[in-house]
């Protein structure tokens, strides 16, 4: 079969041949691959940085995907540690790591939102005690995931969400996607009242934010969660023992790890009919699997996609 193949760390796939997928035991399915997102968990874990990745190569990247099962079923599939990733025309899955979609589904879609909406309907469904009426900061709103926050806060309740970034063209974007305040790292303050952050920044950007925030807070007992859940800045943050003592702060991550596969499992049937039914804005770029060495380092707005 055609598949995108990586050879070692940190170097971009190759489309060519691969072996074709072999189903062993009674929990293993080929399935016929539709659309697959090029995420930035996908290029993590086929680089070798990140946590989840197996450090196995020759590897076909591809984490989640919309895939066909052998009685014509359309499935959404989050798949597991694995050289054999959604990157290629099939690929094996295990049937209780995926969910079964309705007919009429845009597979292009799906696969462009899953999984970064996951990162924040995750964090405020499963990762912590989040209440409809309480306030929301995204740091990092510009990015994908973080526009997708937005309006996921908004749709599970958020009484105000706050979108802090940089860059100003995309932050007044963000007032059309429901979110009340749109500010810069500089005036982050603004938020220090919130009762719920949510981080794909992490690095000094954060943790600068984190001292400013709270400074400025009403009232320093009252409890401030912070999910981190991306790390764009950097792995590590130089968060003072202060920041720690002087506030009722609590720090937590969300991620695969943190919010185990069942929990994952059970919320992508909602999480997909959001997106189908156009409560969640999805940028998508459908690109022919051909085209991914070109692609896997491109700069777009636009969720890429690759359809076999």
């Amino acid at each position: 079969m055609r598949a995108a193949v990586i050879t070692a760390p940190n170097t971009s796939p190759v489309y060519g041949t691969y072996p074709d997928p072999v189903g062993s035991g009674p929990d293993a399915m080929v399935v016929d691959v539709l659309a697959a997102g090029l995420h930035h968990l996908t290029r993590g874990v086929a680089s070798g940085a990140h946590y989840a990745g197996t450090g196995v190569y020759p590897l076909v990247p591809g984490v989640d995907g919309v895939v066909r099962d052998h009685e014509g079923n359309l499935r959404y599939v989050v798949l597991d540690d694995t050289p054999l990733g959604t990157f290629a025309e099939r690929t094996v899955i295990d049937p209780r790591r995926s969910v079964q979609l309705p007919d009429g589904v845009d597979p292009v879609a799906i696969a462009a939102a899953m999984n970064p909406a996951m990162s924040s309907w995750l964090a405020l469904r499963r990762r912590i005690d989040f209440r409809p009426g309480q306030s929301v900061l995204i740091i990092g709103a510009t990015g994908n995931s973080g526009r997708m926050a937005v309006q996921i806060a908004k749709l599970l309740g958020a009484g105000q969400v706050i979108a802090v970034g940089r860059e100003q063209t995309r932050l007044k974007s963000l007032f059309a996607l429901g979110a009340d305040i749109a500010t810069t790292f500089e005036d982050v303050s603004v938020a220090a009242d919130v009762d719920v952050v949510l981080d794909y920044v992490w690095g000094e950007p954060s943790a600068e934010a984190m001292m400013s925030m709270l400074k400025a807070r009403t009232d320093r007992g009252r409890p401030l969660t912070w999910v981190e859940i991306g790390s764009m800045a950097g792995q590590t943050a130089p968060i003072p023992s202060a920041a720690l003592r002087a506030a009722r702060l609590s720090v937590v991550g969300s991620g695969y790890g943190s919010v185990s596969p069942r929990d994952i499992i059970a919320e992508l049937p909602t999480l997909a009919r959001a997106i189908d039914d156009g409560a969640i804005e999805v940028r998508a770029r459908a690109l022919p699997l051909s085209e991914v060495d070109r692609a896997w380092h491109a700069e777009t707005e636009d969720r890429i996609v690759f359809v076999p």
